[in-house]
């Protein structure tokens, strides 16, 4: 089985586990709260780094039980990016192991994967949070072809401006519902 293969079988097993996680937010919320003190953040970090909770559920839990926003934001930040270094180490030696890419590609194909290289990776990095998730969204983009430096630095970067973003769109919506 080529990588290709193995990530379009992901797919639909993905698209599943994405909806029964957004299902259980409410779930997330309160394995938090059931946390006392530093329990909490190690919970938000356990919780950030698990595909399909990830960081679009974690913050928004962290933030409305009461916990300080910037360590809830740098706590998840944290979670939700090193299961990518790790995805792509292990990766990049399945694919030494397996021969996954090697050999010649037809012009074409060498074509493609230079414009998915340049513009395929960004728009799926910055889409990952929402669509599949960073750790999947990393094992696609690699099975596409993306180099390991590039899916790192990419997803990374993602996951820093929707950290940033939700947990700003989180402190105000808090604000301002009082809550």
């Amino acid at each position: 089985m080529d990588a290709s293969t193995l990530v379009y079988s992901l797919l639909p097993v993905a698209n599943t586990l994405a909806g029964d996680a957004l299902l259980q937010g409410g779930q997330v919320r309160e394995w938090i709260a059931g946390a006392s003190g530093p329990w909490r953040y190690l919970l938000v970090f356990v919780l950030a780094a698990i595909p399909w909770l990830e960081i679009l559920l974690v913050i928004p839990a962290g933030i409305a039980i009461g916990l300080d926003p910037l360590l809830v934001a740098g706590v998840a930040f944290a979670g939700n990016a090193l299961p990518i270094y790790g995805i792509v180490l292990a990766y990049e030696r399945l694919a030494a192991r397996f021969g996954w890419g090697e050999g010649e590609g037809s012009k074409r194909r060498e074509r493609a994967r230079r414009v998915w290289n340049s513009y395929g990776l960004p728009g799926l990095a910055f889409a990952a949070p929402v669509l599949t998730g960073v750790h999947l969204a990393a094992v696609i983009a690699l099975g596409l072809g993306a180099r390991g430096r590039s899916t790192l630095g990419w997803m990374t970067a993602s996951i820093a401006v929707w950290t940033v973003a939700i947990t700003a769109a989180t402190v105000a919506g808090v604000a301002i519902l009082g809550l």
